[in-house]
C-alpha cells in the first residue's frame, strides 16, 4: 500500500514509507546506512539501481534488495512498492534522471545540487508539479545541532539588523579524489567547488541573509587538473543591505580544515565551525537569556565525515511530510535558490563583472557540455 499525504504520521497506523535509490556511488552510503539500519523509522529501501552492474550488485547484495541496472526496469519491476526514489547520480545527470522517473507519479528525492542550469531546475519542478508529487532537494546542514539553534536564535529576532555573513569551506579533495571518477571536476556533469562542496554553504547563507541581489566572485585552479575551479571566493549583495562572503577551495592540505558560518548582526554574533558546520563556537549576544552559557557546549557534534549528521534528520523529515503532511523545509523552489546564485558566482567568474539576480547566464559554463 503506498502512502498518501493525508495519512497520519507518527502513529501506529503510520504507512511505511518505500525509497528506491538511483545511483550507488560515495553519496549513496549515507542513504542505504541510514534506511538498511532503522535511523528512519518509517523508512525502508525496497530497490537500488546504477548503471555499473558491479556497483548495484554489491549494494543490493549487501542491504538484501533487489538490484537493477536500468531504473526503468526498476520502476517496472517494483515500483508498485515505491513511494520516493532518491536521485543519488552525477550532478548533472538530476535533471533527466528527475524528467523520465516524474512520470512514474512517485515522490522524487534529489542531492545536491539539484541541477547545473536553471533551466534544468524549472523543468524538474514543472515535472513534479504535472505528476502530483514532491521534489525534495537534500540540504541536510539544515539539520545540524548548532545550525538548528542558530535558526532559533535568528528567528526570534536575537541579531536585530544583520549586517554580514560567512561561509568558509576549506577541504582536501586531490588529483586521486577527482581521478576516481571521470564526472568529477567536469562542467558538463560537476562543477567546481562552488557547485559540488560548497553547495550547502551557499544554502546556509541564503537561508539566514534572505534573497541575494547581486554577486562577485573570482576563481581559479590552484593545485588539481580538473575543468572547474578548485578554489574562489565571492561577495553577494542581500536585499536587507547585508553582505556575504563566500570562501571555498578544495586545496586546502594535508586534511580537511573546516566548513564554517558567521552571522553578524548590531546584537549578536555566532559563529559555527569545525569541518561540517558542526561546532558552536561563538554565541554572544547583547541581551543574554537563560542557558546561553551552555550553547557552545551542548551545541557541538563530531561526525566522522563531511557530510554530517544531517541526512538522518532530512530523511525523517521526508517521511513526516508524506505521511503526515508537513511542510517541506526544502522543495524545489527552495533548492533553487542556492542553484541560481552558484550560477550567477559562475556568470561572474567568466565575465569579470558583478552579476544582478534575477539573470540569464550567457557564459557560465556549468552544465554545459
Amino acid at each position: 500500500m503506498l502512502a498518501s499525504a493525508g495519512a497520519i504520521g507518527n502513529g501506529p497506523e503510520a504507512v511505511m514509507i518505500n525509497f528506491a535509490l538511483v545511483g550507488c556511488g560515495r553519496i549513496s552510503r549515507k542513504h542505504t546506512e541510514i534506511l538498511a539500519n532503522g535511523q528512519a523509522p518509517g523508512a525502508a529501501m525496497v530497490a537500488v539501481c546504477d548503471i555499473k552492474a558491479d556497483a548495484a550488485r554489491e549494494t543490493g547484495e549487501k542491504y538484501d534488495v533487489p538490484w537493477f541496472t536500468d531504473m526503468h526496469e526498476m520502476m517496472r519491476a517494483v515500483g508498485d512498492r515505491v513511494d520516493v526514489v532518491s536521485i543519488l547520480t552525477e550532478s548533472g545527470l538530476h535533471a533527466r534522471h528527475c524528467l523520465e522517473l516524474a512520470p512514474y507519479r512517485k515522490h522524487i528525492l534529489v542531492e545536491k545540487p539539484m541541477a547545473l542550469t536553471l533551466d534544468d531546475a524549472d523543468a524538474m519542478i514543472r515535472a513534479c508539479d504535472l505528476a502530483g508529487v514532491k521534489l525534495f532537494v537534500v540540504k541536510q546542514n539544515r539539520y545540524n545541532v548548532p545550525v538548528q539553534k542558530l535558526r532559533e536564535a535568528f528567528d526570534q529576532g536575537r541579531f536585530g539588523k544583520v549586517v554580514m555573513g560567512t561561509v568558509r569551506v576549506r577541504w582536501c579533495r586531490t588529483q586521486a579524489y577527482y581521478d576516481q571518477a571521470e564526472w568529477r571536476g567536469t562542467w558538463a556533469l560537476d562543477g567546481g567547488v562552488f557547485a559540488n562542496q560548497a553547495s550547502h554553504h551557499v544554502d546556509l547563507l541564503e537561508w539566514f541573509l534572505g534573497e541575494p541581489v547581486s554577486v562577485f566572485a573570482k576563481s581559479r585552479t590552484a593545485l588539481v587538473d580538473i575543468e572547474a575551479e578548485d578554489t574562489g571566493v565571492a561577495v553577494v549583495t542581500f536585499r536587507s543591505g547585508a553582505l556575504g562572503i563566500i570562501e571555498a577551495t578544495t586545496a586546502t592540505r594535508p586534511k580537511d580544515l573546516e566548513g564554517s558560518l558567521s552571522i553578524l548582526g548590531e546584537t549578536g554574533t555566532v559563529e559555527i565551525g569545525g569541518f561540517a558546520v558542526n561546532q558552536m563556537k561563538i554565541w554572544n549576544f547583547a541581551e543574554a537569556l537563560p542557558g546561553d552559557e551552555d550553547v557552545t557546549t551542548n551545541c557541538r557534534e563530531n561526525p566522522p565525515t563531511v557530510y554530517g549528521f544531517g541526512h538522518v534528520a532530512y530523511l525523517n523529515h521526508v517521511v513526516d511530510v508524506i505521511q503526515g503532511g508537513a511542510r517541506s523545509l526544502v522543495d524545489g523552489l527552495e533548492g533553487r535558490k542556492s542553484l541560481e546564485l552558484i550560477s550567477a558566482i559562475y556568470e561572474s567568474i567568466e565575465t569579470g563583472r558583478e552579476i544582478p539576480l534575477r539573470f540569464q547566464a550567457h557564459r557560465a559554463r556549468l552544465g554545459q557540455p
